[in-house]
């Protein structure tokens, strides 16, 4: 590879991991929505060609479906709007590691890159507990980058979760 080639190339990575950092921002915006409305803060976007396509945040407790993570709910919106459940060219924002049943919709979908902020250590299928992603007979197509603004996504879990900790104890 020439040096230009090399300059080029690592130019793209650079421009890539930036706009990486930009629509983690509006995930973890998202996930702020699904935390004021009692939900664990979860937050995902869906994009296309640089543009906004869906957003989504978690909402299983107040739409009483355990399918309503913010990832299907951000893929849900994407089909809609392109009026396809296929969702190729498409990346997927999210602020925590997907679990087993948003790796399958994000399977089904055809989304092409999957970039997540936190690792999920108890039901993470991106490299945490498995790597779904990578068993390429079942998924030969999503690109999985994990650790965008991974301090950022874990602060505001863990947040979350000493808020909710702090008002059982309040109660007891």
């Amino acid at each position: 590879m020439t040096h230009s080639a090399h300059r080029n190339r690592r130019d793209a990575l650079v421009t890539q991991a930036l706009w990486d950092q930009v629509w983690m921002r509006w995930a973890i915006a998202m996930a702020k929505l699904s935390e004021r409305c009692g939900e664990v803060p979860v937050g995902a976007v869906v994009v296309a060609e640089g543009a906004l396509v869906a957003l989504g945040c978690n909402q299983p407790i107040g739409t009483d479906d355990p399918t309503a993570h913010a990832e299907i709910v951000a893929l849900r919106a994407a089909a809609r709007q392109r009026g396809n459940y296929r969702l190729p060219g498409t990346i997927l924002y999210v602020t925590v590691e997907p679990c087993a049943m948003c790796a399958g919709a994000i399977f089904q979908a055809r989304v092409a890159a999957v970039v997540f902020g936190a690792p999920e250590p108890k039901t993470g299928v991106a490299g945490s507990q498995l790597d779904l992603f990578a068993h390429r007979a079942l998924n030969p197509h999503t690109e999985v980058r994990g650790g965008v603004l991974r301090d950022a996504c874990i602060a505001q879990l863990r947040h979350f979760f000493q808020l909710r900790r702090t008002q059982r104890k309040k109660r007891s």
